[in-house]
């Protein structure tokens, strides 16, 4: 019931707002009619006084009495014609301005808004975002006002304002968290990509320094190599980019989404397209000595390749792409047993709530292998 009160006042008082002026106008313009004409009258008796005192002569004084009188009468005859028109209009616009306008205002609130809605004030809103990403933000953004010291919710952030264009508050909440907790990465990834945005995609000092510290962390990471290589081709070092590029798409899965992009820059710098072998994979040899095979030999090798790469994951089995590979291997060998056990010692290494664990879950529902109890 406040709600409708409000909103009852507040259009009695925009009604008051808009109408004041058009009968304020309307007083004011006769008002001035009137006093010009009062202007006029004056002039008259002031001009009889400057006859009488001999300042004019008569015929002076005959041409100004008929150009004065003759712009009375037109003061004088313009008030019966056109008092009445504005005041016809002014009738119009106020009932408009006084009914139609809040009608319409309700009719458009009543069909687009929602007034069965209880108030939620911005509190409330940051208690319960929602997926309101710009609520989210601000909640961030005042948790760290309060705690600045909290690397995590720097961590958190950070992505965030890449994801919608913020990169200098990226650079900012990077910058915080490796500070507070310790370079990794995925933010000096982070943060070099942030640097190169905000340089209009050239990888500056400070972005090489960072990419460079990424791979001394993480050697085999794609994104910092493709980066590194990326420098060298901006500094016009062509060879040294090419050879660096050509190293990444031969260490690359068949299946990369960057194999594309690695490649136009090997062309770019004098070089051809490179097909990676993955490890495990068949090599050229391999292939060419299946073409003679039997079909249960042919399978049996292919098994044996599976098999080699799952003692290399176990070994090793911080490689991402491999347990993806060894996944969807089992998978094809229509061995779903053993894709399940890839899959589980995968999230081992790469625990579901990480983005390549989750990746692993994808792939695993994508081929039919059950994840129940591997979810958490």
């Amino acid at each position: 019931m406040l709600f409708w009160i409000l909103v009852a006042v507040l259009t009695a008082a925009v009604a008051v707002i808009l109408l004041y002026p058009l009968l304020r106008g309307a007083k004011a313009a006769e008002n001035s009619r009137a006093g010009e004409a009062a202007v006029y009258r004056d002039q008259l008796r002031e001009l009889d006084r400057d006859l009488a005192g001999g300042l004019i002569t008569p015929e002076e004084a005959d041409y100004a009495r008929a150009e004065i009188g003759r712009r009375l009468i037109a003061v004088a005859a313009d008030e019966p014609e056109t008092t009445p028109k504005p005041a016809r209009h002014h009738r119009v616009t106020e009932a408009f301005v006084l009914l139609l306008l809040p009608v319409l205002g309700l009719c458009l609130y009543l069909t687009t808004g929602r007034p069965d809605l209880p108030a939620q004030p911005l509190e409330a809103r940051l208690e319960n975002p929602g997926n309101d990403v710009a609520v989210l933000i601000a909640k961030a953004e005042r948790h760290l006002a309060e705690n600045p010291d909290d690397g995590r919710g720097w961590d958190v952030l950070a992505p965030i304002y890449v994801r919608t264009m913020r990169v200098n508050d990226a650079e900012v909440a990077y910058r915080n968290a490796i500070r507070l907790l310790g370079p990794s990465p995925t933010r000096l990834d982070g943060l070099a990509e942030t640097l190169m945005a905000v340089s209009d995609g050239v990888v500056t000092e400070e972005a090489r320094q960072a990419l460079e510290q990424s791979l001394t962390l993480e050697p085999n990471n794609p994104r910092a190599r493709f980066y590194v290589a990326l420098s060298m081709e901006q500094a016009g070092r062509t060879d040294e980019a090419r050879r660096a590029f050509e190293a990444l798409a031969q260490q690359s899965p068949a299946d990369a989404p960057w194999l594309p992009l690695v490649n136009e820059h090997i062309a770019k710098n004098g070089g051809a397209a490179v097909q990676p072998s993955a490890p495990g994979g068949p090599t050229s040899e391999d292939v060419a000595a299946a073409e003679n095979m039997s079909s249960g030999d042919r399978q049996q090798m292919i098994r044996g390749m599976v098999e080699s790469l799952d003692a290399r994951l176990t070994a090793e089995p911080n490689n991402f792409d491999g347990w993806m590979r060894l996944v969807r291997s089992y998978a094809v060998l229509n061995d779903k047993d053993r894709a399940a056990d890839a899959l589980k010692r995968g999230l081992a290494a790469f625990p579901p709530a990480g983005e390549q664990g989750r990746q692993l879950l994808a792939l695993a529902r994508e081929l039919g292998i059950a994840t129940e109890g591997m979810t958490q």
